[in-house]
């Protein structure tokens, strides 16, 4: 698994307790999803708020979230940093 740096605050994108912060249907979904290439490519953590969990596809291109219930959302309104 590879680490990316989140720019603000230093922490690695996808912490290492990252399945605690997934809720049951998010490691399911994940573990479906996986099966075709896609990985977790960062969780970002706001405060007062749940987890986003983001996931790309294997060339990269794709991105989606993985919503509470474990529905993936391929169109995902979020701002990436480089």
């Amino acid at each position: 698994m590879t680490l990316i740096q989140e720019q603000r605050d230093g922490r690695p994108a996808v912490p290492e307790n990252a399945l605690e912060l997934l809720t049951e249907m998010q490691k399911i979904a994940l573990r479906r999803i996986e099966n075709f290439g896609w990985t977790l490519k960062f969780i970002r953590q706001p405060r007062f708020e749940p987890p986003l969990v983001v996931v790309e596809n294997s060339t990269g291109v794709n991105i989606g979230v993985l919503e509470e219930d474990g529905g993936v959302n391929l169109s995902p309104r979020i701002v990436l940093r480089e």
